[in-house]
């Protein structure tokens, strides 16, 4: 494996022929690897980046085309995700968000709803967040405690959001919110449509984060914030449903973003293995340095093999696909952070010094291990999937 061929995804697309492929590549060597550094560095959200991903078609991957998506399919949507956070994670989850947000109002939205805020997140007039988590909740959505309560004109919302992604930047969110405290998760949550202008909505605060700095994320507050009644998305009560049809979706796209990370992470050390010697040799030549760039290279392959299963699986709607895109996400990001460990170490001290991209990698790789569910809630789907099944 070469480093040009490092260069270049490995993860195979359906619907995206060779000319797309080749204007994602460019675009990440020419528009995004550029400035990495400079966007961990600065934490500045770049909007005029996302502009530009608009122009090309970027967001919306799997989004029907009648709605402004580019109509394709989860494993074109994987080859999307890890072929731009190879250039900067960031701006994959950026990608990975609008997906989400985009394929639930394509599929629960109503006519007017597509074209209030669809077609205008998918064109990046409008720029959206994803309020699920909440202190006392992130993989449980069964314990939100934020409520919506109906009122004469519509709905009244009130509670708190935290750890949300373009929480500080967001023009709407999406939110979830009990509905009927009786029926809990079963019926009893909601997805609401908010515009973040209200009166009573107030964004909490901006975190400052170990990795992927240029993803914005802070917090939403709202305080009894009077909704119309068309701001529900689908039908009261079904959002614990709606969620677990976009979970797979999101756990692939994380896995997506992890695989970039790790062939990020062996093409700088395959390079670093080449062109610093120690004692006349390139230090490649040395099998305490060369070995383990053969294992970070093998587990990549089989990372990527396993994410366009999952893929493929998601596709067709396989009963499968939820458990093989748990497997896929819990592969590729345990993978990224031992793969960034390793380019690390090639690097030697210098790889522990702000300003090298391996040590950019280090912290990027780390976060994908717990968001869009934890590692350890993955091996918990995985094992029931495992233990529902008959001998």
């Amino acid at each position: 494996m070469s480093v040009m061929s490092l260069r270049r995804s490995a993860v195979p697309s359906e619907v995206l022929g060779a000319d797309e492929r080749r204007l994602v590549h460019e675009f990440v060597d020419e528009q995004i690897r550029p400035i990495a550094a400079e966007l961990d560095q600065s934490e500045r959200f770049p909007r005029e980046l996302y502009l530009e991903m608009a122009k090309i078609g970027l967001f919306g991957t799997t989004v029907p085309a009648q709605f402004g998506g580019a109509g394709a399919t989860p494993l074109d949507y994987l080859f999307v995700m890890e072929s731009l956070s190879y250039g900067y994670a960031s701006v994959a989850d950026q990608c990975g968000l609008i997906e989400i947000v985009g394929s639930l109002l394509a599929a629960f939205g109503t006519d007017e709803q597509h074209e209030r805020y669809l077609r205008p997140l998918l064109c990046y007039g409008r720029t959206c967040a994803y309020a699920l988590t909440e202190a006392g909740a992130g993989s449980d959505l069964g314990s939100i405690s934020t409520r919506a309560v109906r009122d004469p004109d519509g709905w009244v919302l009130t509670g708190e959001k935290i750890y949300i992604h373009n929480a500080p930047v967001a023009d709407f969110a999406a939110v979830l919110a009990v509905t009927d405290p009786v029926k809990g998760k079963r019926g009893g949550i909601s997805v609401f449509l908010v515009d973040l202008d209200l009166p009573g909505v107030s964004r909490a605060y901006q975190e400052h984060k170990m990795g992927q700095r240029a993803s914005q994320v802070g917090g939403l507050v709202f305080g009894e914030v009077r909704l119309p009644a068309d701001a529900l998305l689908g039908e009261e009560g079904q959002a614990f449903g709606y969620m677990m049809e976009v979970l797979a979706k999101g756990r692939l796209g994380i896995a997506g973003l992890a695989l970039g990370i790790s062939r990020a992470a062996l093409a700088a050390a395959v390079t670093q293995a080449g062109d610093r010697s120690q004692f006349g040799a390139p230090i490649g030549a040395n099998q305490a340095i060369a070995f383990p760039l053969a294992d970070v290279a093998t587990e990549l392959r089989a990372g990527v093999a396993l994410a366009a299963e999952a893929a493929r699986a998601l596709g067709s709607a396989s009963q499968d696909a939820a458990t093989l895109c748990s497997m896929a996400k819990l592969l590729a990001s345990e993978g990224a952070v031992r793969h960034a460990d390793v380019a690390v170490q090639v690097f030697g001290g210098s790889g522990y010094i702000r300003g090298y991209e391996v040590e950019r990698l280090y912290r990027d790789a780390r976060i994908t291990r717990i968001y869009e569910g934890t590692s350890e809630m993955q091996r918990l789907i995985i094992s029931r999937a495992l233990l529902r099944r008959k001998p």
